[in-house]
């Protein structure tokens, strides 16, 4: 077996020797490490990260595994990107995220990796930066925390939320309510306990074979956890000694599985900008038609909030992932092969359900398509989506006036106004938030209702933006608007008054005014100033894609790959 560490270490030349005196300064004898497969952990664990707090413990369980199996591993702490409190949003940073891993993998004398991560932008960002350094590759999800409770009921980080602040501002909760609700809502280390982002990414991450079995599925406090975490190090020293890279298990088909879990599961709308950056690192075509596709021929399975009844910890002991590909087995590709290097089908071997109230069955599901559309039309000629199965059915089919919103400050400072001319069958719409506007696409998306209109008990409206939404938000939320207002895209056009028409259905968003006025408007449009003059946020500003193209940097989905370093 030839060892790419062997690169840094093998040998009697002078680097060599440097290298190897050097790991005698860390205290590391010649024989832990010489000829052993190099594991590097990737650990995006910070002392402001709730979802990850618990992985520096877990770092030492994978440790504990690849000691056992025969390999040498080292920990690397990379950036952590905390959707709590990094602004303006972390995906602004994803991409960073992702150049660091890449180059971590690249420069340092590693021979495969573990990755470590899990609240929303970690997991796309870390297996992008493996895509592109193509080395075996083990992903561990942090889990989702436990449920929360107040006062007997069972409560839902984010979704809950954003439910009780409607209720604060409408009136029927007290401050006292909501202090309880704040400190019960989130009660354990681990990602939201909804199927937000976090939970639909480590599922399409499990889904794609990047996982061991069942993974993604487990609480994060369950010892499970702790297995799972040890077993990923011992697995990954395997795969180094089998030659099983990153690039063996992402497949055009393992895409394709990702896409069907991902809306069997109802899951997030941010999974269309995340999966198609992923494949792009993998060079393989994906495309926001490809999401629309299969969304017309998968059920939604789970019912798991926002678009179902049920919580995480829930799905979990229903069968969990496993359980619920079972039963998709019939559509699924089951001889790709996975880290596990059995085909994907022996990994689902034995899967069962054990609550058909959470995972439902094909013959009685949640919804009969996956909830998610993609829109097209005037206001969106490179697409948008929706996931309405969290929407009101009743808004699936809606014409209604515009109001309009440039950037969320101009939000903040008049939605509530009380001279605000606006009704329930109006259509809220903010331009101005998209991947160079907002900046990075922040999580506006799900647009406030208006004080006074929650108070006469309107609970949903049509929303219309160029931003995202966190995957624990709901209501009739049109998104991604592609290409976004700050680059010219229609929705920068688009004035109080004119009629919006969203068609579900028909997979439509338009504006009702005629391409003669559609074009005078265009043609008096003043571009916005950058919003970078310097620094990271100018590099992430000149190279930025648009949502429907992953919001990737260009020059990383490039087709190629950088050199091996001269280590000697």
């Amino acid at each position: 077996m030839t060892l790419r560490s062997g690169e840094w270490f093998d040998g009697d030349g002078l680097r060599a020797f440097s290298h190897n005196a050097r790991m005698r300064q860390l205290g590391v004898n010649a024989d832990e490490h010489l000829g052993k497969p190099v594991i590097a952990i990737l650990n995006t664990w910070s002392g402001i990260n709730p979802c990850h707090m618990h992985l520096r413990e877990r770092a030492q369980q994978v440790e504990r595994g690849v000691w056992q199996a025969g390999g040498f591993p080292l920990e690397f702490p990379v950036s952590t990107l905390s959707e709590t409190y990094q602004k303006p949003t972390p995906m602004l940073y994803r991409n960073m995220l992702s150049m660091e891993t890449e180059e971590i993998l690249r420069s340092y004398p590693v021979d495969g990796c573990v990755l470590m991560g899990g609240c929303d932008k970690t997991t796309p960002a870390l297996l992008m930066g493996a895509a592109s350094a193509g080395l075996p590759t083990v992903f561990v999800p942090a889990g989702p925390m436990l449920r929360g409770h107040w006062r007997g009921e069972k409560l839902a980080s984010g979704t809950d939320m954003w439910r009780f602040w409607d209720e604060k501002r409408a009136g029927t909760i007290t401050s006292r309510d909501w202090t309880e609700i704040q400190e019960g809502l989130a009660r354990s280390p681990g990602t939201c306990m909804t199927m937000g982002t976090a939970s639909t990414m480590t599922a399409a991450a499990e889904a794609l074979g990047l996982t061991l079995p069942g993974a993604s599925s487990i609480p994060a406090v369950d010892s499970a956890h702790h297995r799972m975490a040890a077993a990923s190090g011992a697995r990954v020293v395997e795969m180094v000694r089998e030659g099983l890279t990153i690039g063996d298990v992402l497949s055009r088909e393992a895409y394709e599985d990702a896409i069907r879990t991902v809306l069997a599961l109802g899951g997030s709308t941010n999974s269309c900008i995340h999966l198609i950056a992923m494949a792009g690192r993998s060079q393989i075509p994906l495309s926001l038609n490809d999401f629309d596709a299969l969304s017309r021929e998968v059920p939604v399975l789970a019912s798991v909030q926002p678009a179902g009844e049920h919580l995480m910890e829930d799905f979990y002991y229903a069968g969990g992932l496993r359980g619920l590909q079972s039963r998709l087995r019939d559509s699924l590709h089951l001889d790709r092969v996975t880290v596990t290097g059995r085909t994907f089908g022996e990994d689902l071997d034995g899967a069962e359900v054990h609550d058909p109230s959470v995972i439902r069955t094909l013959d009685d599901p949640v919804s009969p398509e996956g909830g998610l559309a993609v829109l097209r039309g005037n206001l969106a000629p490179d697409g948008a989506v929706i996931k309405y199965v969290a929407a009101d059915p009743a808004l699936w089919r809606h014409t209604g006036p515009a109001v309009v919103f440039h950037g969320y400050e101009d939000l903040r400072a008049r939605i509530d106004s009380p001279t605000l001319e606006i009704t329930k069958d109006s259509v809220v719409v903010l331009a101005g938030s998209g991947p160079k506007g907002g900046p990075g696409m922040p999580e506006y998306g799900m647009l406030p209702i208006p004080d006074r209109l929650l108070r006469e008990g309107v609970r949903d409206m049509v929303r219309v933006s160029d931003a995202r939404m966190s995957g624990t938000s709901y209501g009739a939320c049109v998104l991604h608007v592609a290409p976004e207002a700050h680059v010219g895209g229609p929705l920068a056009l688009v004035r109080d008054g004119d009629l919006v028409t969203l068609d579900v259905e028909a997979r439509v968003l338009r504006v009702e005014i005629s391409d003669e006025e559609m074009a005078r408007r265009r043609a008096a449009w003043t571009p916005p100033p950058p919003k970078f003059e310097r620094g990271y946020g100018a590099l992430y500003y000149e190279h930025i894609t648009q949502a429907d193209e992953g919001c990737d940097f260009e020059f990383l989905a490039r087709p190629g790959r950088n050199p091996e370093p001269d280590a000697h």
